[in-house]
């Protein structure tokens, strides 16, 4: 069974905000106390959190859509819905968040740091929250947004000081397991190692993590093997050691070669030339290891390496291999910005964007902006009030004066949102905001005024309806026409 998975693909969905109330104040001898409707509560958040105690992205492999809980609705009394709790998601540390096209959305990097993949949905306005010197009992309330849906990618990229590389069964795991406490499975077959193992080295007053990435072969940075799959985990290490086989019985490898192919597939894969190398000359103990390392030993150090013969079995060059690692991470660490101290800086986000944008498509008007596309979601087109309301708000922003501008006329088409989520109106230029278009509570005088756009269309629907139903009819009747004198040929 699969133990260890670092890249997985997550569906997460905010819950929606609860919806506003519409209610009146109510008690004996006062009929129309005023409105008291509360407000709805927030949807909560899908927040993913790094936990240092989670090593695997194994959980969300096996259950990959996560949802949040939604906000109650608000109710009379000015209660306000109860807010929707935030699912929290513990991820690895070194975890990166991508969106479905591979672009970055966080790199979670260190203990607590979060990401908000998916915001909740904000509650809607209840009426006595609605209520104005002209509008003083509303009839009506705001629908609470729903929440933020979407895929993602997460990819966890080990944090490490130092990478073992190799070609399989070169002994990476056999070193790791004498450095340091890990104890990985070894084997004498090659991908013994299917997962990345990572090990706490101390040299000195230096200590450092060691990864051992499996899978390197020839053609891996294009994904033969496992090499494609572990590669991103020595994106984040600052020293690579290639570990070489002198011990190899494989016909046509040695340690130089090995050692090219390996620099091959590293800059196939990009991102790691300025990592310092150091050469790891492994199983010198062997019979005839110790004369390929003497035979190659010049050859690498020609080419800038600094070589070490080592030996897992004989504990041979480890505590020279282990300090050299160390100095090398210690001037990896003092090369970096001094880390100061965070400081707590509010800078409160602007609550919407006031602009629009209007573009002509086919004959209609498409609106988009932040504010007409969150206050067309929350008006309840059921109550014609409340869309008196959203005319009145969408007055105020501009919108009609600026379809005037463009040459818009009264009837045209105006889509509001995006085209997968659009309303859809015609425009009646006359609808002016104001308290003296205000009528009974969830009413709008407004719509009481014939509009030909709709009349059109519902008479062509109409029309459609009519001729579906006169050709069901007529199907009917001549399948019961063809049962009568199937029929009589029978008793015939």
């Amino acid at each position: 069974m699969t133990t260890f998975v670092d890249r997985v693909e997550l569906h997460v969905a905010a819950g929606n905000g609860g919806h506003g109330c519409a209610s009146v104040h109510r008690e004996k001898f006062k009929p129309l106390g005023g409105p008291d409707g509360g407000n709805g509560g927030e949807g909560g958040s899908v927040i993913l959190t790094v936990d240092s105690q989670v090593t695997t992205l194994l959980e969300y492999h096996h259950s990959p859509k996560r949802k949040a809980t939604n906000g109650k609705p608000g109710a009379g009394g000015h209660r306000t819905g109860a807010d929707g709790e935030d699912l929290v998601l513990l991820v690895p540390d070194g975890t990166v968040v991508l969106d479905r096209k591979g672009n970055v959305l966080a790199d979670l990097v260190g203990h607590g740091t979060s990401f908000v993949a998916a915001q909740g949905g904000r509650g809607g306005l209840g009426n006595a929250a609605l209520a104005s010197a002209r509008r003083k009992a509303p009839g009506f309330a705001l629908l609470g947004e729903p929440g933020e849906a979407r895929d993602i990618v997460m990819e966890l990229k080990s944090v490490a000081d130092v990478a073992l590389v190799g070609y399989p069964s070169a002994g990476k795991s056999s070193l790791i397991s004498v450095l340091s406490a890990a104890k990985p499975k070894i084997a004498d077959y090659p991908f013994t190692t299917l997962i990345p193992n990572l090990g706490v080295v101390t040299a000195g007053d230096t200590v450092y993590t060691i990864a051992d990435v499996p899978g390197l072969i020839p053609g891996a940075s294009q994904g033969r093997g496992l090499g494609l799959e572990f590669l991103r985990h020595v994106e984040r290490c600052s020293v690579l050691v290639h570990v070489l086989d002198c011990a190899t019985l494989e016909p046509g490898r040695d340690p130089l070669t090995d050692l090219e192919t390996i620099e091959a597939e590293l800059a196939e894969y990009g991102g790691l030339e300025d990592r310092p190398r150091l050469v790891a000359l492994n199983k010198v103990d062997v019979p005839d290891g110790q004369d390929i390392a003497d035979l190659t030993r010049a050859s690498l150090e020609e080419r800038g390496y600094r070589v070490f013969e080592v030996s897992a079995a004989s504990r041979k060059g480890l505590r020279e291999l282990s300090f050299a690692v160390a100095g090398i991470v210690a001037e990896a660490r003092a090369a970096k910005p001094a880390e100061e101290s965070t400081r707590i800086v509010l800078r409160p986000k602007a609550v919407d964007d006031a602009g629009f944008t209007i573009t002509e498509e086919d004959g209609a008007y498409r609106i988009r902006g932040v504010k007409p596309e969150r206050w067309v979601r929350q008006t309840d087109f059921s109550n014609d009030e409340a869309v008196g309301y959203l005319a009145d708000r969408l007055a105020r922003l501009g919108i009609e004066q600026e379809l005037w501008k463009i040459g818009a006329h009264e009837g045209d088409t105006v889509i509001i949102g995006p085209e997968e989520n659009a309303v859809v109106f015609d425009w009646e230029p006359t609808m002016a905001a104001g308290a003296e278009m205000l009528g009974r509570r969830g009413e709008d005088h407004r719509f009481e005024t014939p509009r030909p756009a709709v009349d059109r269309r519902r008479e062509k629907q109409k029309g459609r309806d009519a001729a579906e139903s006169e050709f069901l009819a007529f199907e009917a009747l001549s399948s019961g026409r063809q049962a009568a004198i199937e029929g009589d040929d029978d008793e015939d």
